[in-house]
Order: C-alpha cells, then structure tokens, then sequence
C-alpha cells in the first residue's frame, strides 16, 4: 500500500483511526473560531444543542475575534460586537476586540496553533493555519456551534493536490504569485474539498508569512485545507511570537511514496509576477499582460497580504515618494501588532507622507462594507483574496488582485506597473529578524 498525504495522517491522528481519502471520520478538534459575522447565529446553535447546561469543551482554545465590521460601520454591526462580548464573558472564551486584529492573524500571533493541530474556523480563511502545519479549514456555523460543545467534528478525508515549486524564485515574484498562478492553472474549483499540500525547494525556502499565503488562498481554487509540511523556520517562528517551542509532530509530515490525485511542478525561475484580473481569482495573467491598466484605489492588506513583512515592500517602494495624481491608497494592518511595527519602524509615516490612508486593523474593505468601499466605475488593485463583482463594493467597480510589490509600484504610476521596474526588497518573518545573529 502506498504512503499517505499529511490530511490523511493528521485525520488518521485525531480520529485515531487508520484513514484514507474518501474515508469518513469523527476527528477531535484543537481549536475553534468564530467572529463578529458568523459568531451571533454560531452561539445560537451552541446554546440550542447544550440546553439547560451550556458549557464550552475548551474555552481556553475557543476564539472569537471582532474584526469583519471593525470599527462598526452601523447599529446592527454594533450589537453583534456586542453579543460576542457577552457571549465570550459569560462561557470563557478567549475574545480579541476591535482593532486586535483579523481573526487569521491573531489565532497565529497568539500561539493557538501549533503544528499538527485542527483547526476550524465559521469563515472560509481558516485554511491559513496550514501555513504553520496544522490543518485548518473553514465550516459553517451549525457545524462550529456544535463542535463548541463537543469537541469532534465528523470530515470526509481529502484527496491532496500537490503543488512544487523547484529552484530560486526571481525577483519580483513572491507567494502571492504563486497562488495565484497555482488558482489559475487549476481553477476556481479545481481543489473542491481537497487538500493543497505545498512543497518544493522554493516553498521550504519561504518565510512563515509567506507561506500563510499559500494556505491563505487555497480556498480560491475550493480547498478543504493547504497546508506546508512544518520544519525549524516553523517553530522559531512560533517560538518568537509566543516563547514556547511546539513540536513537530511526525504525522505532519507526507510519505515519499504518498499517493496524490495529481501533483503540479513548477521550475521557478520560469514564473513571472501574476494579477487575476476581474471578476474572479483563476483569471491570473502575468502583469506584462495587463501593464498599463489604469487604477483608482489601492489596497494593501486582509488576511492574505496584511502582515507587516507585506505592508514593509510596499513601503520600501513608495518612501520619498507621493501617490500617482487621481489614485488613493487604503492600508489596513492585519493587527495590532502590525500596527505597532508599522510605528516603530517609521514605515507609518513613509505612507503617510505618500498620501496614503492607515486604518486600524482588521478586515478593512476586503469585505466590502466600510474603510474604503469602491463606488461605481471605480477599479482597484489590491492585495486581497477576492475580485468577484461588489466584493470591495460597488457592483460596478473591479477589482485587480496581486502582490504586495506589485501594488506598491503601481501606486508610483497610476496604472497597473511590472514590478521589476524597481529595485525589491524580501524579507524574512519580522519576528525572527536579529534571532541567531
């Protein structure tokens, strides 16, 4: 019998169970998120299936974040903030409020997943914690309201797509062109409820934030997970952030002869910089094809590419410089601690003195309802997840997706811009920057 995947060793794991794609398995979970969207009618469904004696299974591993309409953008949004707050301190649960940050990014800064956890999340980025080794996924509030009681969820073992990538990335090419070059070569849907498993010299070599890029979207082509295989660069990683050095749990590790739909191998240096352009990510072109697109607004944050390495290229590119005349720039940190670095470095200031706006953090206009919203014929190019029509916005505006540096050259110029026209920087994780030296 061939090896497994790391999905079917880490559900074989938690089910204790001996398990393989396409088998059904009642797993244990590590930790459960909701938020400020998707936490009102989650606490419903809990406190519906707990009766007279509702107790959370863990609160010390249940997180509820306030980050989608943070600040609030009206009353209903304010009364949900406040039911999460209420609902947080009256079972224990571990509540982060307005401005600590989106919930993807927290749950990482905060140590409250380690390699080899499950995870799940009532919102659909939860893929992003395969990018320290656990198995994240998304599920629906009925499903999340439940676990919240239990602690087991039942899963179907995904198939695994796997996605290579051999060799030294070029410059101006970073995660966020992989994925998006990986979502257009199989599509929206071509990874439905399986696992993209990441690997390859080049993703080894990537910072952790990069690499919670990868898992980030893999929901853009219909994952059930993405995850990369954790090894050292992981747990320093986690080390920094939180004190604590996790384990690398052997279960997190594919077989050699682990047997996968279809495996994807890309030489990197052959890729170019990508942008999907509207109204859907798989639309990914190199931006040679696209150079030229007249732009309006810039984006420059979300779950995907709002973490301070990030937001750090795009200044780099636009220090001592102003926004092209008719464009604005909306940057909105992933956290708290974003924020902080973003002051601390002075990269604060370089955007302001560009004319770009700085929110607080959180979701931001990724989610199309304040902090920026596009109006009518406006177009963007951001560095979010998403560019389906009114996603930002207006139904009439569009939406161009790419990479930091990207974006950060196209701010100079008006238009959309190759970014190697200017000198990059590549960073590793923040964190870590001085560790070892």
């Amino acid at each position: 019998m061939t090896g497994k995947t790391i999905s079917e060793k880490l559900l074989s794991e938690k089910s204790g169970d001996d398990v393989r794609a396409g088998d059904y398995v009642e797993a244990a979970v590590d930790v459960m998120m909701t938020h400020d969207v998707t936490g009102p009618l989650t606490f419903e469904v809990f406190e519906d299936v707990t009766g007279d004696d509702p107790e959370l299974v863990d609160p010390d591993n249940t997180v509820i974040t306030i980050d989608h309409h943070a600040p609030a953008d009206g009353v209903k949004a304010a009364n949900n903030h406040n039911i999460v707050r209420e609902f947080a301190d009256e079972y224990g649960a571990q509540q982060y409020d307005v401005g600590d940050g989106i919930c993807h990014q927290v749950l990482v800064e905060e140590g409250f997943v380690s390699p080899g956890d499950l995870v799940i999340g009532a919102d659909s980025h939860s893929t992003t914690f395969g990018g320290v080794g656990g198995f994240g996924t998304g599920v629906g509030s009925t499903d999340l309201g439940t676990t919240l009681a239990t602690g087991e969820l039942w899963f179907r073992v995904p198939e695994t797509l796997r996605f290579e990538v051999e060799g030294d990335l070029p410059d101006g090419v970073y995660a966020k062109d992989l994925i998006l070059k990986f979502i257009g070569d199989v599509g929206f849907d071509g990874c439905t409820y399986k696992t993209a498993e990441y690997g390859g010299s080049a993703v080894e070599a990537l910072p952790i934030h990069e690499r919670l890029v990868l898992s980030n979207m893999a929901i853009e082509m219909g994952g059930k997970a993405g995850i990369v295989a954790p090894d050292e660069r992981t747990v320093d990683f986690l080390e920094a952030q939180t004190g604590e050095r996790p384990a690398i749990p052997a279960y997190t590790q594919p077989d050699d002869d682990a047997d996968y739909e279809a495996v994807h191998t890309y030489q990197a240096e052959s890729l170019s910089p990508q942008v999907s352009t509207p109204s859907n990510p798989e639309n990914a072109v190199p931006v040679d094809e696209v150079v030229g697109t007249e732009i309006d607004q810039l984006f420059v944050g979300t779950c995907t590419n709002g973490r301070y390495e990030d937001i750090r290229i795009v200044a780099d590119v636009i220090e001592g410089e102003r926004l092209a005349p008719g464009t604005r720039m909306v940057v909105v940190p992933a956290s708290r601690s974003v924020y902080k670095q973003m002051m601390d470095t002075g990269v604060m200031e370089t955007f302001v003195d560009a004319g770009a706006i700085v929110q607080s953090a959180g979701c931001g206009s990724c989610f199309g309802t304040h902090q920026g919203v596009l109006g009518d014929g406006d177009v963007c190019l951001a560095t979010a997840n998403r560019n389906f029509p009114g996603r930002e916005g207006s139904m009439e505006s569009e939406v161009y997706l790419a990479s930091p540096a990207t974006v950060g050259v196209s701010a100079l110029y008006g238009e959309i811009t190759d970014p190697r026209e200017v000198e990059l920087n590549r960073y590793d994780d923040y964190v870590l920057e001085g560790v070892g030296a």
